[in-house]
């Protein structure tokens, strides 16, 4: 017991490293993964494009509600997987969701090898914590997202091209895999940076002929592994290949303007990527005078690269925009240990200051929401989330206490080092989330879930419901009513021999002036005040 004491008034070592590196990032991977419905959005629509892959066992392509989704396959064969697979354990939503965990840490373990071999092993952790610690990755992180398995793949390039010289066959297999892990995953637009980076890394490097031979190894894997899907598609659903290149085809070609694009992405970089895109603009200042060095350049490059791409082929939003963070993570490594002392003092403070008052916000939230105290905040809650009645639960409370306990403990016990800002704030950063999904999460799923609309649907309709059709409702709405109720709405026509009918918002006047069709149901989620559906049916 005298040791442990002693242990932990020591504090963890810095740099982290082995199992203590391996436990904060774990943490980082876990928190707020479980637990929660698919929420309206991104979740709800991956979540149930991967269950209809489970229910109906159609693993060629993806479908949405029972509707073709002209989507790379990869990442909702990776979650229909972890569904099946662990599906006893968890909901299956937490099991499909899963799959972003897998995603993640491979992202992270990856820019971990990478940051070694560009800095040294001293260096190498604060990469991850970097990236772990960007303000616009732990949401999507922690949702079923597609994208993340580009994240993953732009990561293992960077691991692959800083081999390239010393570990041509090992950089072969990272750099093939990447490539089809991307192309699979997100498609050929993210696909076309990671390409170029293995000719661009040799340039940037003067590396010898040999480093040729490598990237094309890498290139030849990428075929091998890339092209049985899109050749099976073609043979046996050729309508689908056809949607899935068209789909990719108009995402080149619909192309925005370019320099409001550029803008648009560089204003994101502060709010995305804080604090590693100011670390990055240190570091170049830092190495004005040597920026040919490839430990510099080639982060710089494919950072490049990736905006080059990102201009040209989306309209600039936040989720193709995590791209640019594995690279600025990487270049911002070095000069986040040689800030000024000021600088990461400041950081540091900043840190420590914000993230306990957050913590002692997410609880004083939490006595708000189940204990009713404080109760002006209390009521103000009821009126966001009318009919919402707080629960006490016992474990989510027991975790909650811990974390809280380890980030106080950090505070006081982690010792002076050029990590010590970096620690602060990626843990920091991390608890915040963990306590807002362990404290909060009920009043989240009861506002942002579509499972009462869903359920309340289900129990108008008799068990053989015979056929139900949609009108105005999206991605989300459908994908969440197939995934809660089992319903897949069909688009309505006039010659749609359906029964059933729900609508979102405005009913169309072709139906409310038909006496055929007659209200049955009409909802909404709670306090949800723009979304309203209605069920009609049509009367024989």
């Amino acid at each position: 017991m005298t040791e442990l004491i002693a242990r932990l008034r020591r504090g963890m070592t810095l740099p982290p490293s082995g199992l203590a590196l391996a436990g904060m990032l774990a943490f980082y991977v876990i928190a707020g993964l479980f637990g929660r419905d698919p929420w309206k959005g991104e979740d709800a629509i991956h979540i149930g494009a991967t269950w209809n892959i489970i229910a109906h066992s159609d693993w060629l392509s993806p479908e949405l509600a029972g509707r073709v989704f002209n989507e790379p396959p990869l990442y909702y064969w990776s979650a229909a997987i972890t569904g099946k697979l662990f599906s006893w354990l968890l909901a299956l939503h937490d099991a499909i969701r899963l799959a972003s965990g897998l995603w993640i840490a491979l992202a992270l373990a990856a820019l971990y090898y990478a940051g070694r071999e560009l800095y040294g092993k001293e260096r190498a952790a604060a990469a991850p914590l970097l990236l772990a610690g960007s303000t616009g990755l732990i949401l999507h992180a922690h949702d079923a997202q597609p994208m993340l398995v580009a994240l993953t793949a732009y990561c293992g390039t960077l691991a692959a091209i800083t081999v390239f010289v010393r570990k041509p066959r090992l950089a072969a297999g990272y750099y093939g895999l990447s490539l089809a892990g991307c192309l699979l995953g997100a498609g050929i637009a993210p696909t076309l940076p990671l390409i170029a980076a293995g000719p661009l890394a040799i340039w940037l490097m003067h590396a010898e002929r040999s480093a040729w031979r490598t990237c094309l190894l890498g290139w030849l894997i990428f075929i091998v592994l890339a092209l049985p899907w899109p050749i099976a598609l073609g043979i046996l659903e050729p309508h689908r290949l056809n949607g899935w290149l068209l789909a990719e085809w108009a995402q080149l070609a619909s192309t925005p303007t370019p320099l409001l694009a550029l803008g648009s992405y560089l204003g994101r970089l502060p709010t995305l990527a804080f604090p590693a895109v100011f670390i990055a603009a240190w570091t170049l200042w830092l190495n004005r005078k040597r920026l040919i060095q490839h430990e510099i350049a080639l982060p710089l490059a494919i950072l490049a690269l990736t905006l080059v791409m990102l201009v040209i082929a989306y309209h600039p939003q936040e989720l193709p925009a995590l791209l640019l963070l594995p690279p600025l993570a990487l270049l911002a490594t070095p000069g986040a240990l040689a800030l000024r002392r000021g600088a990461t003092n400041a950081l540091d403070w900043f840190a420590m200051m914000a993230f306990s008052f957050f913590v002692i916000l997410a609880w004083v939230g939490w006595s708000a929401l189940t204990l009713g105290w404080p109760q002006k905040l209390a009521q103000r809650t009821v009126i966001l989330r009318p009919g919402f009645v707080g629960q006490i639960e016992p474990i989510a409370i027991a975790t909650a206490v811990i974390c809280t306990l380890w980030w106080f403990w950090m505070i006081f016990s982690t010792p002076r080092s050029p990590y010590r800002s970096l620690l602060h704030w990626a843990m920091g950063f991390t608890i915040f989330w963990a306590l807002l999904t362990l404290l909060w999460l009920p009043w989240f799923d009861y506002g942002r879930s579509y499972r009462p609309v869903a359920q309340a649907l289900a129990r108008q309709l008799p068990r053989e419901q015979g056929c139900l059709a949609e009108m105005n409702l999206g991605d989300t709405q459908r994908a969440s009513i197939a995934y809660f109720s089992g319903l897949e709405a069909k688009r309505f026509r006039t010659d749609t021999p359906c029964e059933w009918l729900i609508v979102q918002n405005r009913t169309p006047t072709e139906i409310t002036r038909n006496p055929a069709w007659q209200k049955v149901w009409e909802g909404s989620r709670p306090g949800e005040r723009r979304e309203r559906f209605t069920l009609y049916r049509k009367q024989p």
